[in-house]
């Protein structure tokens, strides 16, 4: 039985005579509706989460630093659930049924609970602090402990409810393409720009209508929005029910990870083989969906728990008895597949360091910065809508890459995505630095403006208001849209296509993880910088006051760090070595070595 056994589309779930033929791919055709669903699920989430910080400065007094830190922490603990639903994805349910009950069941409950009491706290007065008056030396009164409990606990369900969708919507797409096939292949590459292209679309919504309802007409509509757009979610996802192909689970694959490790400490006095690929147990399952893999030198040690000993007995139909002592070499190289990603996680996760810090306090640079639309005008534009201008670029970016750069690539490389995956990467890296480094020197030009310059007031509990016009901060967002478009993309194509067949939703779930803890160093950064520039009179480089702190220091703290990450990253490319299909292929699944021959370090 090779991997089309194991996956099926939805019309033939029920005919067991078609279980052996070829899935009907529908590819693009199935597109409209998991990409619908995961708009609708993105335009609640963000529409919720784009404006916490405005949020909790502004309704429930928090200090500037106080208010990011726990929106880090937040943000980071939505990201660390999703492992769990992606765990339950790959091991019991599949990623359909999964989305199916993050879409209707428990956790769409759990979320449409936690939108329904984050909307409570604006919408009743006692669920929240009075409000300061008008003064701008009136006194604030922070939460009460049972406001803030409240508040939590609204987080606390918003983190239960996003656990189920976000890891496995990008596998499942990518599931609906054909993996043998030219044209099934380009269009798994073409799936994660426009899934990317998707996602631009609802943080631009977000960050627009969204955010201004919230902070021009009402906090109480403005958070009961994305409540509604969850419910077009659900109805999006299950309306192409019928024509999604849906890959099968097969158990725990984490199990086969922990039994390797435990065969190869127990045969680490064993000597390893010269020629593992001749010598080594290669028996593999009929039922396996998994691309059969070809030996590898790297991580070596692992290669003695395929080491076939006299005490290793074999069952009847050529599997090992005892599993914790013999392994296949192809589940050992299914093991070193998933470590050969572990250096590039790490440089993922201070990626987003930068992207994280950046996206936080440019809200409060907006805040004490000219946000009128024009000179003449009253209106201001909301702070947090100026991240708007990373989504236009990569709204603009994504198909000119997607249909002109790399066809032109194809040509020049003779690489199915034009350039490899780390490489792109690589890209995404030097511009993230690039951007730092002009936001740095922006922040220095409006704090000399709002210091120097005739203001345009006070920013109530923040300071002066630079007459520097926030416009200025659109140049550090065109640089970070572009180097999003080439690393964020390039993380999900490359998790994806490297980890094995039955861990895709575990692999994206690692993203977010990377994010999560991105988000808790984040936090340690802010907390540690801020301590150790407080004091003898000094407010501190992140002071409430921006005008007071020295915020630019800071990003360029983090340029030094980004710099450092790329030196590492490129290291990492050196040394990375993409998986490869055996030649040997008549006992797993038929998969064209094309794509992945196409691929090569990353210098």
């Amino acid at each position: 039985m090779d991997k089309t056994s194991r996956v099926i589309s939805k019309s033939q779930k029920d005919d067991t005579d078609t279980m052996d033929s070829e899935p009907n791919y529908r590819g693009i055709k199935a597109m409209p509706y998991i990409v619908g669903n995961e708009t609708f699920e993105k335009l609640g989430t963000i529409g919720t989460s784009s404006n916490f910080l405005v949020y909790l400065t502004s309704v429930f007094h928090m200090k500037t630093i106080t208010a990011t830190n726990l929106n880090n922490i937040f943000q980071g603990t939505c990201n660390f659930g999703t492992i769990i639903g992606a765990f339950l994805s790959d091991t019991y349910f599949g990623r359909y049924k999964t989305l199916g009950f993050a879409s209707i069941s428990s956790f769409t409950y759990v979320k449409h609970a936690g939108h329904a009491l984050l909307t409570l706290t604006a919408a009743i007065s006692k669920l929240h602090p009075p409000s300061c008056g008008k003064e701008v030396t009136s006194i604030c009164q922070g939460p009460t402990t049972g406001q803030m409990a409240f508040l939590l606990s609204s987080f606390a369900l918003l983190v239960v409810g996003g656990s189920g969708i976000r890891p496995c919507n990008l596998a499942f797409g990518a599931d609906q393409f054909n993996p043998n096939t030219d044209s099934g292949r380009k269009g798994i590459n073409s799936f994660f720009n426009w899934y990317y292209f998707t996602y631009t679309f609802a943080v631009m919504v977000s960050l627009t209508i969204i955010v201004y309802v919230q902070s021009n007409i009402s906090w109480s509509i403005g958070l009961g929005i994305p409540t509604l757009l969850m419910f077009f979610s659900c109805v999006f996802f299950f309306i192409g029910t019928k024509i999604y192909v849906i890959v099968l689970p097969q158990g725990s694959p984490l199990l086969g990870v922990v039994q390797v490790f435990a065969a190869a400490i127990k045969k680490r006095g064993l000597k390893s083989p010269e020629q593992p690929w001749l010598s080594l147990f290669d028996y593999v399952p009929k039922k396996s969906t998994n691309l059969k893999l070809s030996s590898t030198d790297q991580f070596r040690f692992l290669d003695k728990a395929a080491i076939r000993t006299l005490e290793d007995d074999l069952k009847m139909d050529g599997s090992a008895v005892d599993p914790w002592r013999l392994c296949t070499i192809q589940q050992v190289e299914e093991v070193k597949c998933l470590l050969r990603l572990v250096p590039i996680w790490f440089a993922i996760l201070v990626y987003h360091v930068a992207f994280i810090q950046q996206n936080n306090y440019l809200v409060f640079q907006a805040l004490q910065s000219d946000r009128r639309l024009i000179k003449s005008s009253t209106f201001r534009i909301p702070a947090a809508t100026y991240i708007v201008f990373t989504m236009v670029t990569l709204t603009i970016w994504i198909p000119i890459y997607d249909r002109v750069i790399v066809p032109l690539l194809r040509k020049l490389t003779g690489k199915e995505g034009g350039i490899t995956v780390l490489q792109r990467m690589g890209i995404g890296i030097v511009l993230s630095s690039l951007s730092l480094f002009v936001s740095a020197l922006i922040e220095s030009k409006r704090r000399t403006w709002a210091l120097t310059r005739p203001t345009l007031g006070i920013e109530p509990r923040k300071g002066e208001i630079s007459s520097m016009s926030a416009f200025w901060f659109i140049p550090q967002l065109i640089v970070a849209g572009l180097s999003e478009g080439f690393f964020m993309i390039g993380q999900n194509e490359l998790f994806y296509k490297q980890s094995p067949e039955n861990m895709k939703s575990i692999a994206t779930s690692c993203l977010f993880c990377a994010s999560a803890a991105s988000s808790y160093l984040s936090s340690f950064m802010q907390t540690m910088v801020q301590r150790l520039t407080e004091g003898n009179g000094e407010k501190g480089w992140l002071a409430e006051d921006l005008n007071e702190g020295r915020l630019d220091y800071f990003y360029y703290i983090i340029v030094t760090l980004e710099a450092l990450n790329l030196a590492y990253f490129i290291m990492c490319g050196k040394w990375y070595k993409y998986k490869t299909a055996s030649k040997d292929t008549t006992s797993g699944p038929e998969v064209a070595l094309q794509e992945l021959k196409s691929e090569e370090p990353l210098v």
